[in-house]
């Protein structure tokens, strides 16, 4: 049996999402967990098959709570640790604000059941359905504007815009405030981000989220923040605080993710030609189809971080306490023991347990308007631009640098002979 030492661990490339799932299966091959050091410094063991991460996903000794996470990451990051308080009290200064760390995604039963199903109350099917139009309308008008040009690029100019307006929309953030809450949230996802620029973001979407708050408290309308503000539980509310991690975390996860997930969808349907003839064949199988591409190539490659409380044996290793966790979706689902021929992108395949959102406890309450957008962006792109093509060689192709996200920088595409709008459906 072997345990947690302080030997040399494996460092993870930095370009790790330019092409992970070789090296995701030279470790899953190796055994389930591995000691590594990511490139932005931070120590984690990497969990690497289906059976042992769904194990740890609802394992007791495992805990995602925010508020002791900063101290984790700067400590086995080797970042600057402050000492406050009585000695050995330790508090960690990695830029990222208490009130944002401690959103609903980073936080442990009971505090997240409660927040949970608060949050539920708000963010209902029917509001997400509601949205189904809007979320028609807004790719059409996108897709109009590619019209006379020869190549576009999709990331920026449709993967982007989506989402982005879907969330706004949603939460009643303004059109004037729209980019600068979407570059404030690109500095505060993942890891490895310059401190200081994590501070100052930290802080400016804290003070935006606040003063949202307050003029939602005063004009309440339709919106998301407004229900939030509203909801009760037996009289129970969410407090300022919770209101203001909780805009963060449903307003950054709601887009930036299902970016990359529309990225990644079209590269890869445009990759393998004859799943793309299959798919247009039959439209209708659109919801089998993304579900089958997002077990192939999620946005969530990395689950955000978890530590552990207590000593765990994984396999034939022991992980002591107190170390972080990063459970690898991607990995789990490439894993052959669950999927057979996991390689293989099968839009026939529909793939039960996949991981592409998450599992457990922490499944990721967005899926329903997440799905909604990456169907509705595919099929109407699919539609009204039938010789959709990739408009350089694969291999030119970047992936952004992430610990934990997917996702495409730009993808050129040509969408030369386009179908008429009043045939587009």
């Amino acid at each position: 049996m072997q345990a947690g030492s302080s030997q040399p661990t494996e460092r993870v490339p930095e370009d790790l999402m330019q092409n992970p799932y070789e090296i995701l299966k030279a470790f899953r091959d190796m055994g389930p967990v591995h000691e590594v050091t990511f490139a932005h410094g931070a120590r984690a063991w990497l969990v690497t098959r289906y059976d042992e991460i769904r194990a740890l996903v609802s394992d007791p000794r495992v805990s995602k709570d925010g508020r002791r996470m900063n101290e984790l990451f700067a400590r086995h990051s080797g970042a600057f640790v402050e000492q406050e308080g009585e000695p050995g009290e330790e508090a960690a200064s990695v830029g990222f604000d208490d009130d944002l760390a401690t959103h609903m995604l980073n936080s442990d039963p009971p505090r997240h059941t409660r927040l949970r199903a608060l949050v539920s109350k708000a963010f209902t099917a029917q509001r997400v359905e509601r949205l189904r139009p809007r979320i028609e309308q807004v790719a059409d008008e996108l897709l109009d504007s590619f019209a006379g040009k020869p190549e576009v690029e999709l990331v920026s100019e449709f993967a982007v815009r989506l989402p982005i307006t879907i969330i706004c929309d949603l939460f009643g953030i303004p059109q004037a405030d729209r980019e600068d809450f979407r570059l404030w949230g690109t500095k505060l996802v993942g890891a490895g981000q310059d401190p200081e620029e994590v501070a100052d973001a930290s802080k400016k979407v804290v003070d935006y989220a606040s003063a949202l708050i307050d003029a939602k408290r005063a004009n309440p309308g339709d919106d998301m923040v407004s229900a939030l503000v509203r909801v009760t539980d037996d009289g129970d509310r969410l407090t300022h605080g919770e209101l203001v991690s909780m805009i963060f975390f449903l307003v950054v996860a709601g887009h930036i993710t299902t970016i990359y997930s529309i990225g990644n969808a079209v590269y890869n349907l445009l990759t393998h030609p004859d799943e793309l003839a299959r798919l247009r064949a039959d439209l209708s199988s659109m919801p089998a189809a993304v579900d089958e591409l997002m077990r192939f190539d999620p946005a969530a490659s990395v689950g955000t971080f978890r530590f552990t409380t207590e000593e765990i044996q994984v396999g034939d290793v022991v992980i002591p306490a107190d170390q972080i966790l990063a459970l690898s979706w991607s990995s789990a689902n490439r894993d052959s023991a669950h999927f057979p021929d996991p390689d293989r992108l099968d839009l026939n395949r529909r793939p039960v347990g996949s991981m592409a959102f998450g599992h457990g406890i922490h499944y990721c309450i967005g899926v329903p308007l997440a799905k909604l957008q990456i169907e509705i962006a595919l099929t109407r792109l699919l539609t009204r631009y039938p010789d959709l093509r990739l408009a350089v060689d694969p291999g030119q192709l970047r992936w952004e640098n992430s610990a934990l996200l997917r996702g495409l920088e730009a993808l050129p595409v040509s969408v030369s002979s386009a179908v008429p709008d009043n045939d587009a459906g």
